[in-house]
């Protein structure tokens, strides 16, 4: 295992972190509650005795279950062996006093006294705000200091603006978290982020390094331009590389599922470093980011000047989903999206067809003419 400086911590992270969002589960059916928690705590424990030293979790990973699986793994001795970080759920806080409400069921659940890092899970613009109205980051400070928590950190889902704003906002942050991979070099955080958090000492931990997973299966094209490099790496060992090759990056987590999935990142770790990409292997991954892009249907750029629809319809979300299912081959991912987290009024489907929003788009998108395309893809079992 390789490992690396984590921001200002005199302590060194091991380069790749266990991310517990996809524990195998039991259901075969699509359940994603009922985790598989013998084999589950065999990975997990696997992996720790491989050398990673980072288990991160949250609050609803599993339905709220996955916590406790995590408990259990890190019993007989395992639990002094890592860093753990779990996650603050910002959106359910209606008063200052539930945020310690929330940490003791964690570490309850999590079987602990303490948390090494705890994040203030998903924030963005308006859990920002809220955050700072009901004085969170003082009852974090008290968290501190009586020994529950030994960092604080966030993990972030906005525009690069509100990220650094949330930076500068506080002086206390030991970490955040982002999206980051090779085809989000300028969604969310992107690089800008990347290289903002490194500079203010903030460690850097990076989800979605392989964007869930669509990066390790891409369409035969795509995985042409992989196979045609003389030394063989698999999809996902090019994409976690990639964010391995960033000096920024502190750990890269993976959200794992199977022992197998466990094997092949932890070699992928293995022979990671800053910097270890040469020319040639950069314009591999470069051609196979510009050959995911020129999938891309609808050139929406995601700069909301369509938006606010006085109908509620999310306009840049329908089209990301539906590009993503188009760009990945993976309508399945995108139809579960559209489904789950969208109601019925942001989805496409709710499009009256008034096309005020087309007069405000600078890409002059025909946005009434696709929307019940949209729909016809993703709110269907099948693609019209």
């Amino acid at each position: 295992m390789q490992f690396r400086k984590f921001g200002r911590l005199d302590w060194k992270v091991s380069a790749l972190g266990f991310g517990c969002m996809r524990l195998p589960t039991t259901d075969k059916v699509g359940s994603n509650v009922n985790v598989d928690e013998k084999e589950a705590i065999a990975m997990i424990r696997y992996a720790i005795d491989q050398g990673v030293n980072y288990v991160d979790t949250a609050y609803p990973y599993h339905g709220g279950n996955g916590e406790i699986v995590v408990g259990k793994a890190l019993r007989d001795g395992y639990r002094e062996k890592v860093r753990l970080a779990t996650k603050s759920p910002v959106w359910s806080l209606r008063k200052a006093e539930d945020f310690d409400t929330y940490l003791n069921e964690q570490l309850k659940k999590l079987q602990t006294d303490y948390l090494d890092f705890y994040l203030l899970h998903g924030l963005d613009k308006q859990r920002w705000t809220n955050i700072l109205n009901l004085n969170v980051l003082q009852k974090a400070e008290t968290a501190i200091k009586d020994g529950r928590i030994r960092h604080l950190g966030f993990s972030f889902h906005d525009k690069y603006e509100t990220f650094r704003e949330i930076i500068d906002g506080y002086s206390g942050w030991a970490l955040c978290q982002m999206q980051y991979n090779y085809m989000d070099t300028k969604n969310q955080a992107g690089t800008k982020g990347l290289k903002y958090a490194a500079s203010k000492g903030l460690a850097v931990v990076v989800m979605e390094p392989i964007r869930g997973g669509r990066l390790s299966n891409p369409p035969k094209d795509i995985q042409g331009i992989f196979d045609g490099y003389e030394k063989r790496h698999t999809p996902s060992d090019w994409a976690l590389q990639w964010v391995w090759n960033q000096s920024e990056v502190s750990v890269a987590l993976s959200g794992m599922s199977t022992m197998k999935q466990v094997e092949e990142n932890i070699h992928s770790a293995s022979t990671s470093a800053p910097n270890s990409l040469g020319h040639r292997e950069l314009q591999v991954i470069e051609r196979a980011q510009k050959a995911f892009r020129g999938r891309t249907p609808i050139a929406c750029t995601k700069c909301g000047y369509c938006m606010p629809c006085e109908n509620g319809i999310n306009i840049p979300t329908n089209f990301e989903l539906y590009n993503d299912a188009i760009i990945y081959d993976d309508p399945g991912t995108a139809r579960m999206r559209y489904s789950r987290f969208m109601t019925e009024k942001e989805r496409a489907s709710a499009c009256q067809q008034c096309k005020k929003c087309e007069e405000k788009c600078p890409q002059k998108i025909p946005i009434s003419e696709l929307m019940p395309k949209v729909h016809a893809l993703l709110g269907e079992s099948k693609p019209h």
